[in-house]
């Protein structure tokens, strides 16, 4: 797609070239209400025709992976053109147990669902650091990619000692997916750099922190009751540690005034100014369907202004947290973050 308002794209280390805007995968899965099997593969040839191009799903993602081999049988010439990000994530009781064929069956089940030959990216989670065995299984994705099965290799949710861990034995990790939003800023402490210092780029998820950064929250009082999704409330935490609801509203405020200079919404602005962070490669954003297509396909080209971001980074600037290193606390199991975390969704 040309024009003003077309999907920029980036090329990461080896050539390897992704829409900054990707499509996820996760609100597929049937957490954030109804999904049709049947319609999602015509709606994700809207997003190519709009010029996203790269999707973000899981092995841990229901049903999603199939969805998009779906895709692939039913539009081959748009497939051509498509980036397949997914990722490998044991299950917390599988992770003690995980070896070289259990490595390959993962990979050899993601290829059969996608209906792919060589997987574009397999992004590593491992829920524990304490099991030992994510540098042995990141040597297996290696492997596998020196036989062709994996083109790249990238990590997802670990920190940075953690992460430099597994390079430093070897594993060529192209990109690091993680949590990075104008609430949410741990890859600044110590991420970006490391990743900014090793040619890896950034994939951002929860740019609208679940739903939150949006019009639809603006001037609306602070929930009192059980948010309707694990989502809502994994990132109503994120809001707590920022610095409260008070602060929350006067960013989304802030936003608004943005988005009425550049007549888009609030969550359009969110998540390009993510965007425009260090390090970042592209921002994934969660659609169960095409009803914000249009706005989606605006974050790549909307042009934030020096007054723009220099705005929000006044509201920035009174934050609290969240503090920590990339998903520190969520990797505490009896941590109010932790606790709302499912551990074993392998299907």
């Amino acid at each position: 797609m040309s024009g003003v308002n077309a999907v920029p794209r980036t090329e990461l280390r080896g050539g390897y070239e992704i829409s900054r805007v990707i499509k996820g995968g996760w609100q597929l899965a049937g957490d954030h209400g109804p999904v049709d099997p049947a319609k999602a593969p015509d709606e994700m040839a809207e997003f190519v025709r709009a010029g996203i191009t790269t999707f973000d799903c899981a092995d841990i993602y229901t049903g999603v992976e199939a969805m998009i081999g779906e895709f692939r049988a039913r539009y081959p010439d748009l497939a051509k053109g498509v980036r397949v990000h997914t990722k490998f994530v044991p299950d917390l009781a599988a992770l003690g147990r995980i070896d070289g064929g259990y490595v390959v069956r993962t990979i050899d089940r993601s290829l059969q669902r996608l209906r792919l030959e060589q997987l574009d990216l397999v992004q590593l989670h491992w829920w524990d650091y304490e099991v030992p065995g994510y540098v042995e299984t990141a040597l297996e994705l290696e492997r596998l990619r020196k036989q062709g099965k994996i083109a790249n290799i990238g990590g997802t949710n670990f920190d940075v000692p953690h992460l430099a861990e597994i390079r430093q034995a070897g594993v060529p990790m192209l990109t690091h997916q993680v949590q990075y939003s104008l609430l949410d800023a741990r890859p600044e402490q110590g991420m970006v750099e490391y990743c900014r210092e090793n040619d890896m780029g950034l994939l951002c998820y929860g740019t609208v922190a679940g739903g939150f950064l949006s019009d639809r929250w603006l001037g609306v009082a602070e929930p009192t009751a059980a948010p309707v999704n694990r989502s809502l409330v994994k990132y109503k935490l994120i809001i707590d540690d920022f610095g409260g609801w008070t602060l929350f509203q006067r960013l989304l405020r802030v936003l608004r005034d943005i988005a009425d200079r550049h007549g888009c919404d609030i969550s359009t602005v969110a998540s390009a100014a993510v965007l425009t962070r260090s390090g970042v490669a592209a921002v994934i954003v969660g659609a169960t369907n095409t009803s914000h297509l249009e706005s989606n396909r605006r974050i790549g080209s909307l042009g934030l202004q020096r007054q723009d971001l220099a705005a929000i980074e006044e509201v920035l600037q009174q934050r609290t947290g969240p503090n920590g290193d990339v998903y520190t606390l969520e990797r505490d199991r009896h941590g109010r973050h932790g606790r709302i975390m499912k551990y074993d969704l392998n299907k």
